[in-house]
């Protein structure tokens, strides 16, 4: 295949010698011009790795503007954060009592609180992007169809979780959920018998909100590897057009 004689000179300019690099890039743009069905104006070694960034800088911002709406995590079934598990037995006792709206409120701000953090990972990923090197580049054309975000997930996994707890924190606050759970758990432990109840509400939901995001962003990716109408510039096109022959 074109795709793969293409892969391989990119593993090969990697790792030759000086006095070898212009003959391989030769062939590399020959077979990058064959690969994309083009008979003038080559694709470079920098064309790809520029198309894999402008890929995920708008495939991550279009997540982050998705979920970053009103409702983009509250009415996703596929994302939807829950209550901690916790907070999820806790319910059913309440529910005895007529307290179950007052869980059900909280759940509904929490995920109102992810929907006010997200777009604050925008610029973490832009700047991840930007550090991707040529190394990178070629692993995630390789890859499979999650392959940047496994990239992403590698390289900002843990400095996201970092910036982000403040921010779910902040947004927590904003949106009443902290009130909300302080409300609560007051009346909730005028039960008798209720047992008790821990839950650490910024964790649970950077971890299940950080969960959603990776989803999205897998489908962002696949779609814009497998779906024409996805490469909405002509870098992509001509980059992942030629990789899906």
């Amino acid at each position: 295949m074109k795709l793969v004689r293409l892969l391989m000179l990119l593993g090969a300019f990697s790792f030759s010698g000086c006095a070898n690099q212009s003959e391989l890039l030769d062939g590399l743009e020959d077979i990058a011009g064959q690969a994309i069905g083009q008979s003038n104006g080559a694709l470079s070694i920098a064309d790809i790795s520029a198309g894999l960034k402008q890929a995920l800088t708008i495939g991550s911002g279009q997540v982050v503007s998705q979920l970053g709406q009103r409702g983009g995590y509250n009415s996703d079934p596929l994302i939807r954060i829950p209550l901690p598990t916790a907070l999820i037995r806790a319910r059913e006792v309440a529910s005895k009592v007529g307290l179950q709206g007052s869980f059900d409120s909280l759940e509904t701000r929490i995920n109102q609180a992810a929907e006010q953090a997200a777009p604050k990972a925008r610029s973490l990923f832009v700047n991840s992007i930007r550090q991707m090197t040529l190394d990178d580049a070629r692993g995630i054309l390789q890859g499979p169809d999650d392959a940047a975000t496994r990239f992403f997930e590698r390289t900002m996994g843990g400095p996201l979780s970092d910036a982000m707890r403040p921010i779910i924190d902040n947004s927590l606050s904003q949106v009443g959920a902290v009130r909300s759970f302080q409300q609560l758990l007051a009346s909730y432990r005028q039960i008798p018998l209720a047992p008790p109840v821990e839950a650490d509400l910024t964790a649970h939901v950077l971890e299940k909100g950080m969960s959603g995001l990776w989803y999205y962003i897998a489908e962002e990716e696949k779609a814009i590897r497998t779906n024409p109408v996805k490469r909405t510039t002509e870098l992509l096109q001509r980059v992942f057009g030629g990789a899906a022959q």
